[in-house]
């Protein structure tokens, strides 16, 4: 290495954040980087984001993680979407599915479009009968996917749910066993340089203290370094997404584990359901102008499918991002960085995907400021775009009551308003750059939440109408064959990933 490289690393604060931070750090760097981590059992974390995305897998990978063995020892179980249960309106539900809408595009025309014409007709299903993910998901059906290219069952997309308690401690295995430190202990003062302003050094409230030439900050809400040290400064969405308050609480287990995440709106906010091998997962997020914290409490505790395991524990919240995620030698990552309530499984993602562009922009002990200054960008535009993709749930909606009319008539980002005007004319969606959220994403959203285009592309009307009314409902047959032969989610997991205590 030489002689300006960064030779050592600074982890702040522990949990899914600082795990995951780690055993990247420690895979890829392979010991010729110094990793230590600090934390404290007397700070608790987060702990709710138990569902994921399809990146995590990449991420799996990456580390060389086993899934099988990953998943029996997280409780984890499969996920091919969410369900949307009441979001639109009451008595309406949708799944946003992970993987493909429909079968093949005909030429440069979405599936979408030919979907269009036969609905305004009455002649189609709702999108999700189209769709693989939602159809075996409604089924309770699960597999990996199989050496059939020509199939729907050739690429199956799915993530998974696990305790993330769980999944911190498999990954402190996994990190101390490629050499990286861990220091129990509380941070009583964070130093910095006096000519720099950089991180200088933390010292412990056992008065020992520690430097490092890059610093990871995985303190959660608080911020330790990239706030309450740098100052950096936070940016409120709050307007946009005004729910600041969660409960979360766990429940007994089902005799059936299905294979997706479910949101259900409520009053002033909305609940999830998170199913693992050994409990549900559950929790609503809310707006404390709408509804109190008892009132919310006792909603939440009305609606478990089991006994509660646990008293509900409060979170409070403000919805938005650092004004800078890298500031000076510091990196934030996590809920450091900032905080979209969960609707969509996206805090998992931002840590992967900030440590994905952290290694990428790897820095010196020169700390370059036009490569700090990209990195942000690209940060920043990540966490705008996810941030309108959540705001649609909420503004297109039919619901009743204060909360919900304030969301369906409140100002919006002009990046989200011209996706809504695009689509609801001619069913039009664009993806800029890499936005996480696909085009099928947004489709999924959009015609679930109410939104149905005006028009649909010219050239759809170039099949006729026998071919059409054959195109489209051929993929519907061959998705419900498919999903027919594929087993149970939970025959799946007892074959291959059951965990012992479940």
């Amino acid at each position: 290495m030489s002689a300006q490289a960064v030779r050592s690393v600074l982890i702040v604060g522990g949990g899914t954040a600082g795990w995951m931070a780690a055993a990247t750090l420690a895979k890829l760097f392979d010991r010729h980087l110094a990793i230590h981590l600090i934390e404290s059992d007397e700070i608790g974390t987060v702990g709710v984001g138990e569902a994921t995305s399809p990146q995590i897998r990449l991420f799996n990978q990456t580390l060389g993680l086993d899934e099988n063995d990953f998943v029996r020892q997280t409780q984890g179980t499969f996920k091919l979407g969410i369900q949307f249960v009441d979001w639109w309106r009451p008595g309406e539900s949708y799944i946003h599915a992970f993987g493909p809408v429909g079968g093949r595009d005909l030429g440069l025309v979405p599936f979408h479009h030919y979907w269009c014409k036969l609905r305004q007709q009455g002649k189609a299903g709702p999108i999700g009968d189209y769709t693989f993910n939602t159809v075996a998901a409604l089924k309770n059906r699960f597999m990996r996917s199989a050496n059939m290219p020509n199939s729907p069952l050739g690429n199956i997309y799915y993530a998974f749910h696990f305790d993330a308690g769980l999944y911190a401690r498999y990954l402190r295995g996994y990190s101390e066993a490629r050499g990286v430190k861990r220091t129990e202990g509380k941070i009583a003062e964070v130093h910095l340089h006096p000519d720099s302003g950089a991180i200088d050094g933390v010292t412990l409230a056992d008065g020992t203290r520690h430097a490092a030439d890059l610093y990871i900050d995985c303190s959660g809400f608080r911020g330790l370094l990239i706030e309450q040290a740098l100052r950096t400064g936070y940016e409120d969405w709050s307007r946009w997404l005004p729910c600041n308050r969660a409960l979360a609480v766990p429940c007994a287990s089902t005799p059936d584990y299905v294979p997706y995440t479910r949101s259900t709106a409520r009053s002033a906010g909305w609940q999830w359901r998170i199913p693992l091998q050994h409990r549900i997962g559950n929790g609503y997020v809310y707006c404390s102008d709408h509804i109190s914290d008892d009132e919310a409490a006792a909603t939440l505790l009305a609606n478990l499918d089991g006994a509660a395991l646990a008293e509900p524990r409060p979170l409070r919240f403000v919805t938005g991002k650092r004004r800078k995620f890298w500031n000076r030698n510091c990196v934030a990552v996590g809920l450091a960085s900032g905080f979209m309530e969960p609707l969509e499984s996206t805090s998992i993602h931002f840590i992967q995907s900030s440590i994905a562009k952290l290694v990428s922009f790897f820095p010196n002990r020169g700390f370059n400021e036009l490569e700090i200054e990209e990195y942000n960008r690209q940060v920043s535009f990540e966490f705008e775009r996810s941030r309108d993709f959540l705001v649609l749930h909420y503004r297109a909606n039919q619901r009743e009551g204060e909360f919900w009319r304030y969301c369906r008539e409140m100002p919006i980002p002009d990046t989200l308003a011209q996706k809504i005007e695009l689509f609801e004319e001619a069913g039009r969606i664009y993806r800029e750059h890499e936005e996480l959220f696909t085009e099928v994403s947004w489709l999924q959203v959009m015609l679930g939440q109410g939104l149905l285009p005006r028009h649909y592309h010219p050239m759809v009307d170039l099949l006729g109408q026998p071919e059409l009314e054959q195109f489209v409902g051929g993929v519907q047959r061959v998705l419900e064959n498919a999903a027919q032969v594929m087993p149970t989610h939970i025959d799946f997991i007892r074959q291959h990933c059951a965990a012992a205590s479940a």
